[in-house]
């Protein structure tokens, strides 16, 4: 798989992302046994084979359980140290955690760096590439989050930082306070979510050339299960209907390029110029490896806009 540079960075990183959230199974960590994570191990190493070699975790994916596979999945693959990219994420903390408190988001001092280093024993790692901060905390002061930023960066725990679900006005308060780059915003980016295209979030990537992370690129497996006519996920009137103006389109682009429609859907992201990263979240080989054909891909400016004609349903302006 091709790579590009990650933000303004020298580092590296293929064109499209695997996402480990669904690795573990459950967000009960109690039920991954001894067999989920012997099928989280093959979910990786289906990504490798596939040519992904960016690798997207957070603290909370499985309940700390999909960190901790993919240490499990270094020790088996030592090799792995040297060839993958690894992301994370910090600062959503769930109800009862510890108990008595509240679902809430924390960018505090305290939690940055006792979250870095939980992390780096999970994930059995020296040191994290890409460490992002997760949903925005209401209550995030620039200062202390660039004071804990700068601590463990200095401390050689993490290489480059991102954020993620960040809105521009937030990206840049807390890029005001910090002396590096941010270098990547992980955002929503799917056809029946197109409001990073309008709200400033990709112009902002642009402007200060951080990369886009797109998660859930297949909307929760919606766009793919309905795309491939494969039994759907439920889905809204309103993305029904996107859907039934989309398989067509995205059929009639796959046969010029053939290639197949999630491939196309994919390809579609990564055509814009701030070099949206795709991260691609399924468990199924099949899925992994029919995803990572987008990268064969470059669509003309015409597929393009009849594509997002058919997701909007409307003419432009």
């Amino acid at each position: 798989m091709k790579t590009i540079p990650l933000g303004s960075t020298d580092l590296h990183v293929t064109r499209l992302c695997y996402g480990a959230m669904r690795i573990s199974g459950s967000w009960d960590k109690d039920k991954v046994d001894a067999a989920a994570i012997e099928r989280g191990i093959k979910s990786l190493e289906s990504a490798v084979e596939a040519g992904y070699t960016f690798i997207d975790h957070a603290d909370i994916y499985g309940d700390t359980t999909c960190e901790t596979i993919h240490g499990l999945a270094l020790d088996r693959h030592p090799e792995w140290r040297e060839q993958l990219v690894v992301a994370t994420k910090c600062g959503i903390r769930f109800e009862d955690e510890p108990p008595g408190t509240p679902h809430r988001y924390d960018f505090s001092g305290e939690h940055i760096r006792w979250s870095v280093d939980e992390s780096l024993k999970r994930l059995k790692l020296e040191r994290i590439d890409l460490y992002q901060l997760h949903r925005p905390d209401w209550l995030a002061d620039p200062e202390e989050v660039a004071s804990a930023l700068i601590e463990i960066h200095k401390a050689g725990k993490v290489r480059y930082f991102g954020v993620s679900n960040f809105r521009p006005s937030l990206v840049s308060a807390i890029q005001s306070a910090l002396p590096f780059p941010l270098v990547s915003n992980q955002v929503e980016i799917h056809f029946l979510r197109l409001n990073t295209f309008e709200d400033g979030t990709l112009d902002q990537c642009l402007e200060k050339k951080m990369t886009p992370l797109a998660w859930s690129p297949l909307a929760g497996g919606r766009l793919g299960a309905a795309l491939s006519e494969k039994s759907p996920l439920p889905q809204s009137e309103r993305d029904v209907a996107a859907v039934a103006r989309l398989r067509p389109v995205l059929a009639e682009v796959a046969n010029a390029y053939s290639t197949t429609p999630l491939a196309v859907l994919l390809a579609w992201q990564m055509r814009h110029p701030s070099k949206i990263i795709p991260i691609l979240g399924s468990v199924r080989p099949d899925v992994i490896r029919d995803a990572a054909k987008a990268d064969d891909i470059t669509l003309d400016r015409d597929s393009w806009y009849r594509i997002l004609r058919a997701a909007r349903g409307e003419k432009l302006a």
